[in-house]
């Protein structure tokens, strides 16, 4: 199956019944509908069902989903659009996307995404509204720098320090929430073990990597998006490699953690020096230290150990 989300509506897709392009319907989002599509999605008995990360979007589908226990699968919507246009499909309507969504399930049968308890979701959540308010900061803090006006610019003072005292709390309750967990709190201390690894860093992955120590060193470089790709066709790119993909909240809370990695963690910082050495440009050398620091978190949680420096 496959399901096109928007804000309002979704569109679903399946294969192979109904014929070459499946069957299909669509449903409204408000929470009644999503319980009566999960109850008629799982009467369907599906292999896998496919939706893409549409920026929170997916959240209330995905959660109804996972309820009942059904196979889901979020994938990155550049991979669903490239899929698309390899298989022919350069239309793009809300039917369309279903369908090729359904088709990629078919042809892919990609990981399905792991079931959250109901402190898993409410700790990603409280997550999630940590980064935006920080977000928020971070603009207030730029308008602040181009304010002109005094009573403007005390009106952002006022607003930056609710910000600050709102981001408190969170931490706090982050903090809370860990502790209710003996496996969480075994993990974050694994975790903050590792030099530059702080404890917000460790509720990050907690909240939005929980197969970290679970996949392999690849598997999870992949799934954050810090594996290097190969660009090899032609000669112009010849040895190149990218990376891209992903899941982008974790993959920027691991470069910051690797910025000061990169000064406090002895085998990090050689690492990064090493590269720099041998001609790597800086953003290179970091988002390799990065890979090195993700193998690493990913071996403390396997071997459920703490870090020893060498």
């Amino acid at each position: 199956m496959g399901i096109d989300v928007a804000k309002a509506s979704v569109a679903i897709a399946v294969r192979p019944s109904g014929g070459p392009t499946g069957e299909q319907w669509s449903s409204e989002t408000t929470e009644g509908a999503l319980s009566v599509l999960a109850a008629r999605l799982q009467a369907l008995a599906p292999t896998r069902i496919v939706l893409e990360a549409t920026g929170g979007y997916e959240a209330p589908v995905l959660a109804a989903l996972l309820l009942v226990k059904l196979p889901v699968a979020v994938i990155n919507p550049r991979q669903g659009r490239d899929f698309a246009k390899a298989s022919g499909r350069l239309a793009k309507t809300d039917a369309v996307d279903a369908a090729v969504l359904a088709h990629y399930a078919e042809a892919f049968q990609p990981a399905v995404y792991p079931l959250p308890t109901e402190d898993a979701q409410a700790l990603r959540a409280v997550v999630e509204r940590r980064r935006q308010l920080v977000e928020m900061q971070t603009a207030e803090q730029q308008r602040l720098k181009q304010a002109r006006v005094a009573v403007v610019q005390e009106r952002i003072r006022t607003h930056l320090a609710w910000l600050k005292t709102e981001l408190d709390d969170v931490a706090r309750d982050l903090r809370r929430r860990v502790e209710v967990s003996p496996a969480w709190r075994a993990q974050e201390a694994q975790l903050t073990s590792v030099p530059g690894v702080r404890q917000t860093t460790a509720c990050v992955l907690l909240a939005e990597l929980p197969e970290l120590g679970q996949l392999t060193r690849k598997q999870i470089a992949a799934l954050v998006g810090v594996a290097p790709l190969n660009q090899d066709s032609g000669t112009s790119l010849h040895g190149h490699r990218r990376v891209w993909g992903g899941r982008a909240g974790v993959r920027a809370t691991l470069y910051m953690a690797t910025l000061a990695a990169t000064r406090w963690n002895p085998v990090i910082a050689a690492f990064y020096q090493r590269l720099l050495a041998a001609g790597k440009p800086t953003n290179v050398a970091l988002v390799a230290c990065l890979h090195k620091l993700l193998t690493l978190l990913n071996a403390l949680l396997q071997h459920q150990t703490h870090w020893v420096a060498a």
